[in-house]
């Protein structure tokens, strides 16, 4: 496959973010495979799911343990070896098309060292999909492999199965990627005023912090369009999140910021001035609700492609689609 990145070397604590591999798109009878590098799935779910990917004309085929649950950690699926086995072969069959994560969850974090990346390098470009605790993933294909991935909803999540703006939005990223260039809400605005140009990168800011220290972390988001959310974290303690990002320099010299949905954070108004607090200071525009995340109705939205964020208008526009 032709590569239409500009560079796929690691990163470095100097460079910015770069842009990165673009993979190529789908098309209709092509074949995708469902992994769950993270919490256990259920089945139900999973099922209503595949047939949402069949109906678009996809050939989904489902990694051995995705129905696992470990036998001490019910929060697991299945043993971390076991998770990053099924991420790896997926990946390097060369008839698989993409992989496509079942849920997020809790474990990606304890698989991530276990992925044979100098596999996954050699088999080339694939799509990733998933967020939440994905979040991981898409930092370990940017740092470990220089690959554009997608923030977008995952097979038996509830957005995805219920929500019908949800699956469009991925539906064309993945076949159409040259329809969804502009992604924007209509809750979306200006926290703070300005347009950036970088490149994305994000997801969840809880992983974004854990993920400081490891080997394989990326060293900053200096140059880039940060695109945060999470769930389920109090005010104080997303106050804590950024702050630790804060105080270890990682956000120095980013670009410009564009913040999704805080579902189970508390009120709105709350969350909201935590998020001007630690990040108004930092002089670059910050779009606020823009949806991604896990919102019941959430855009899909591409890591590592270059852009321009647009405070006032509440808009990101990439320079390129997402996939080639």
């Amino acid at each position: 496959m032709t590569s239409t990145a500009t560079t796929t070397a690691p990163l470095t604590a100097t460079a910015p973010v770069p842009a990165l591999v673009r993979p190529p798109r789908l098309r209709p009878g092509d074949r995708v495979a469902v992994v769950a590098p993270s919490g256990p799935v259920p089945e139900e779910r999973l099922l209503a799911g595949l047939d949402i990917l069949r109906g678009w004309e996809l050939d989904p085929v489902v990694a051995p343990h995705v129905l696992d649950t470990h036998p001490e950690l019910g929060y697991l699926a299945g043993q971390d070896a076991a998770r990053a086995r099924d991420l790896t072969e997926a990946w390097c069959d060369p008839g698989v098309s993409a992989v496509l994560c079942a849920r997020g969850g809790y474990g990606a974090q304890r698989m991530v060292d276990l992925v044979d990346w100098a596999a996954i390098r050699a088999a080339g470009p694939k799509v990733l999909v998933g967020y939440s605790d994905v979040t991981a993933l898409h930092e370990a294909f940017a740092t470990r492999v220089g690959l554009a991935t997608l923030h977008g909803p995952m097979v038996a999540a509830a957005a995805f199965l219920q929500d019908p703006g949800t699956r469009e939005s991925l539906r064309a990223t993945l076949f159409e990627p040259e329809s969804v260039r502009t992604i924007a809400t209509a809750t979306a605005g200006a926290l703070v005023p300005g347009r950036a140009r970088g490149v994305t990168l994000g997801g969840c800011v809880s992983l974004l912090a854990a993920d400081l220290g490891t080997p394989h972390a990326r060293p900053s988001a200096a140059g880039g369009l940060l695109l945060l959310e999470d769930v389920g974290e109090d005010p104080y303690r997303l106050d804590r999140i950024l702050t630790q990002l804060l105080r270890a320099g990682w956000l120095d010299g980013v670009a410009g910021i564009g913040l999704g949905s805080w579902e189970e954070c508390g009120p709105y108004e709350a969350v909201r001035a935590v998020l001007a607090d630690r990040l108004g200071g930092l002089g670059v525009p910050v779009v606020e609700r823009m949806g991604f995340g896990h919102d019941a109705s959430a855009p899909t939205v591409p890591f590592g492609i270059p852009g321009v964020l647009d405070a006032e208008a509440g808009t990101l526009t990439l320079d390129v689609p997402a996939l080639g």
